[in-house]
C-alpha cells in the first residue's frame, strides 16, 4: 500500500481575500459554463445507443432513466430567458422508432458496401462511421426541438470518439454509409439525399468562413447514388453534385457537377531515365 503524505495547505490558497482568487472571479465571466452537461450529456448519449441497440438493456427501466437525464440536461441547457425550455422528452421519444428504423437501413448500406463487413452485427459494434451517423441522427431529431447546446454537444463527443465530425444541423437521407470514418467534416447546413457513400477524409465544408454568413446556405448538396472517395473536398452553399456521380480521391470542388459524372484529380505518372 503507498502511504500518501498530505502537503500543508499553501499559504496562498489559506489567504480568504487572496488576491489570485479574486483575479480569477473577475475574469470567470461565463455564469452558465456548467461542465458538468458536458459529462450528463456524454452519458445520455452512451445510454441511449444502448437502450437502441443492445439486446440485454431493459427497455422500460433505461426509458425511465433517459428521460430523468434528458430533463437534468435540458435544464442545465436552457440558460435564455427569451428562449422556452419545457421538457421536450414525450415528444422526442416518439421519433425513437423512426430513427432507429433509419439507422438500421443505414446498416445495412454498410453491409453492402463493404466487402471487409462480416456480420451486421459487426456494423453496429465495430464500426465507428456507423456509431456517427447514429449519434448525428439521434441529435438532429433533438435539434428540431430549439435546445442546439446538447445536440451539438452529442456530436461532439461522437466527433472525439471516431474523428467524423457531422453537424446536427445536417440533412442526411436514407441508407447513408461512411467507410473508415476518420477525418471526415460534414457542415451544418449539407444536404445529402439517399444512397449516399463517403470515404476517410471527405470535408463537405463551406468556400470561406465569416460569422455573416450563418444562417445562410454556405454547404454543398449531394444528390442521390452519389460516392465520394477519400480526401475529396466540396465546398460552398450553391455547389450540387448530380445524382449517380463518382468523385474520385483528392478532388477539389467549388462548383456544381452534373448527374452522372465522374470527377477525378489528375494525376501525373513520368517513367524515371536511369543514367
Amino acid at each position: 500500500m503507498i502511504n500518501f503524505v498530505k502537503e500543508p495547505k499553501s499559504a496562498i490558497m489559506d489567504t480568504r481575500n487572496n488576491p489570485i482568487i479574486e483575479q480569477l472571479k473577475q475574469h470567470k465571466q461565463n455564469p452558465n459554463l456548467r461542465l458538468k452537461i458536458k459529462e450528463r450529456t456524454e452519458y445520455f448519449t452512451n445510454l441511449l445507443y444502448h437502450t437502441l441497440f443492445d439486446s440485454d438493456t431493459e427497455l422500460t427501466c433505461n426509458l425511465e432513466e433517459l428521460e430523468k437525464v434528458f430533463e437534468e440536461i435540458t435544464e442545465l441547457a436552457c440558460w435564455e430567458h427569451e428562449q422556452s425550455c419545457e421538457s421536450v422528452w414525450e415528444q422526442y421519444v416518439n421519433v425513437l422508432p423512426e430513427i432507429l428504423k433509419k439507422l438500421n437501413m443505414d446498416a445495412q448500406a454498410f453491409l453492402a458496401n463493404d466487402p471487409a463487413a462480416n456480420s451486421i452485427e459487426e456494423i453496429y459494434l465495430a464500426y465507428p462511421g456507423f456509431y456517427a451517423i447514429a449519434i448525428y441522427r439521434l441529435s438532429h431529431e433533438l435539434l428540431k426541438f430549439g435546445i442546439p447546446l446538447v445536440p451539438r454537444l452529442m456530436t461532439e463527443y461522437a466527433h472525439r470518439l471516431t474523428g467524423t465530425d457531422i453537424n446536427p444541423g445536417a440533412q442526411i437521407g436514407d441508407s447513408f454509409f461512411i467507410d473508415h470514418a476518420t477525418g471526415i467534416v460534414i457542415g451544418e447546413t449539407v444536404i445529402i439525399k439517399n444512397n449516399v457513400r463517403i470515404y476517410q477524409g471527405v470535408t463537405l465544408g463551406g468556400r470561406y468562413v465569416a460569422r455573416k454568413q450563418r444562417n445562410t446556405k454556405r454547404h454543398p448538396t449531394v444528390e442521390d447514388n452519389v460516392t465520394i472517395y477519400a480526401n475529396a473536398t466540396i465546398l460552398g452553399g450553391d455547389t450540387v453534385i448530380g445524382a449517380n456521380t463518382t468523385v474520385g480521391g483528392n478532388a477539389w470542388i467549388t462548383a456544381s457537377v452534373p448527374p452522372n459524372s465522374i470527377v477525378s484529380a489528375i494525376t501525373e505518372t513520368k517513367i524515371k531515365t536511369i543514367t
